[in-house]
């Protein structure tokens, strides 16, 4: 019996190495390095992936002399996944959904594919579910159920032959976690086995130009569970976030070769499965009628729109020796950034204040937009002084004061407008030569000069 050829790889880079170590070189991690057993070249997977139908032997071609045309793509029939994608579904693409337990993946791709059903031919593949539980959830969705076709199993090899005569043009593999190659001498979820179904997977769907759906689970830190390698073979990866107390769920796109990263799509989840949200900044804006101290408004941009969210700061005083600085859906140490800033430049001393700082409808921001708006809710609480509520503020604040400008101002000051702010604060750089009817811009350059403009 031939030996079997092992690696030990990290789970979290996808780093080889020759034998176990306990730290990863490449990227620094902890206990992620695991031993996984490799295919032998002439196993029966290599064998099958060479045989399928459209396979052209490989030629070099210059990059002059290729032909090209516009991008395929059809709709998913939900115009916020079409976003998330970049316009729609392109034949062939491999496209990874996670999320955690509960949040709508194995929902969200039922209702996509009973609506492509219609008019396409679909194969649900679940590996998790019986036959019976996806079709109870059908029934309980109100789907119609008479065109989908499902399929229960988990063997990769049996699932691509039984695809190659049913010929679907989008499929949906539920989930990655739960297959296996029979080559491969591991249990599935391994990141041999996840690895490997993986590229099985995503060759098949670039051969037979079949749009393919891969649900993936995630760890408890909220990543992809499974190796990097995993996100590096598809062609777009997305997280679907929602809390299980609240009946919204954001979908972002982390990767996509066929449009713009960080776009956002947002859904309610209702008795009759995902609805979406056609303008969410109308459920992020739920603001209460009173004005109260340590609330914001700013404009985040997030892949091609806009979006309206609240920031919310509470300043309190504290006898400990150390002041708390909590910050939810904010990064907090740019928030402690911020404060010495304050100080410095602003003659605003919070060295004996607690701040916690959020945003309304868990939202998380990454853009340094943000940056004077938290410091304007932040300033408002500590003042106990509340804003205007129809006063919108934007803009990056640097380590000298200055207040930097953003992209897409004027998309931004045109949807708070929109919206009924009559008043904003922003960066002059982004302050428009044209004026935009119904809404009064103040362009600042320092930080004194935003704090001035209200009143603190």
């Amino acid at each position: 019996m031939a030996k079997r050829k092992t690696a030990f790889v990290c789970s979290d880079c996808g780093a080889e190495f020759p034998r176990w170590q306990g730290q990863c070189n490449d990227c620094g991690a902890w206990n992620t390095i695991s031993e996984i057993v490799l295919a032998p070249a002439n196993s029966s997977t290599a064998r099958n992936l060479s045989g399928y139908a459209g396979h052209t032997k490989a030629e070099i071609t210059p990059l002059n002399k290729i032909e090209l045309g516009a991008l395929p793509r059809f709709s998913s029939s939900f115009s916020e996944l079409d976003r998330v994608l970049g316009g729609g579904v392109v034949p062939g693409s491999a496209l990874l959904i996670g999320g955690s337990p509960g949040a709508g993946k194995s929902t969200l791709l039922l209702q996509v594919m009973c609506a492509l059903a219609e008019h396409s031919a679909t194969l649900y593949v679940t590996g998790e579910e019986s036959l019976q539980q996806v079709a109870l959830r059908a029934q309980r969705l109100g789907l119609p159920n008479d065109k989908l076709s499902l399929l229960a199993e988990t063997n990769v090899e049996t699932i691509c032959q039984l695809a190659l005569q049913h010929k679907p043009q989008v499929m949906v593999i539920d989930s990655i976690q739960v297959m296996h190659v029979a080559d491969v001498q591991s249990a599935p979820g391994s990141v041999s086995q996840v690895r490997e179904s993986a590229a099985y997977l995503t060759r098949f769907a670039k051969q037979e130009h079949i749009a393919m759906f891969i649900v993936g689970h995630v760890t408890k830190e909220g990543h992809l569970a499974g190796p990097k390698v995993l996100e590096h073979c598809i062609d777009c990866s997305m997280m679907l976030d929602g809390d299980s107390d609240s009946r919204y769920r954001t979908l972002r796109s982390n990767k996509n070769r066929f449009g713009a990263v960080n776009e956002l799509g947002v859904f309610a989840m209702t008795e009759k499965g995902l609805k979406e949200v056609k303008n969410p900044s109308a459920i992020f804006l739920n603001r209460n009628d009173l004005e109260s101290p340590g609330s914001s408004v700013m404009v985040v941009w997030e892949g091609t729109r806009p979006l309206l969210v609240e920031l919310q700061a509470l300043v309190d005083y504290t006898q400990l020796n150390n002041p708390r600085r909590v910050a939810v859906g904010l990064e907090q140490n740019r928030m402690a950034m911020l404060l010495a800033v304050l100080h410095r430049h602003g003659n605003i001393q919070m060295n004996d204040q607690d701040v916690f700082a959020n945003v309304v409808g868990g939202v998380k921001i990454t853009e340094t937009g943000a940056d004077l708006a938290l410091l304007v809710a932040m300033v408002s609480s500590f003042r106990n002084k509340a804003l205007a509520k129809d006063l919108i503020v934007f803009g990056e604040v640097g380590l000298a004061g200055e207040i930097r400008p953003v992209p897409n101002g004027t998309e931004r000051l045109s949807e708070a407008a929109k919206h009924g702010f009559k008043r904003a604060i922003v960066p002059l750089a982004n302050k428009p030569k044209t004026a935009i009817r119904g809404i009064d811009v103040v362009g600042v350059k320092r930080l004194s000069d935003a704090l001035e403009a209200l009143g603190f």
